[in-house]
């Protein structure tokens, strides 16, 4: 199924559970870098571009030019950014609950219930 980039924007904004993650994400980052979590650089570093991208005043599209193109493609940005890094938090809540329950323990298959 094709999606558009408003459909995927959407998807992106309404993504649930995103902003209480946000501790979630700082608290990986900070494991991530004392070495502790490990993770790839480009699992990181894309969604934090994608965020920087949206944030930034510098477009590809400028907003001020062209108002509803130009917010479509900060929304296409956040709609590939916001799921690429709900899913490593979520790969590293698995990581870290495995942790606290002992480093021999592994979780092989989740469903995350909130």
């Amino acid at each position: 199924m094709k999606y558009s980039k408003l459909n995927l924007a959407k998807e992106a904004i309404r993504h649930k559970g995103f902003i209480r993650k946000i501790p979630d994400i700082f608290r990986m980052v900070s494991m991530w870098k004392k070495g502790i979590y490990p993770m790839r650089f480009i699992d990181i570093i894309l969604p934090a571009l994608g965020i920087l991208y949206v944030v930034s005043p510098l477009d590809l599209i400028p907003d001020f030019i062209f108002p509803v193109v130009g917010v479509m493609d900060d929304l296409a940005i956040l709609s590939l950014a916001i799921p690429k890094l709900i899913k490593e938090v979520d790969k590293f809540l698995l990581w870290e609950a495995e942790q606290k329950m002992g480093g021999d323990t592994k979780i092989i298959d989740a469903e995350i219930i909130e």
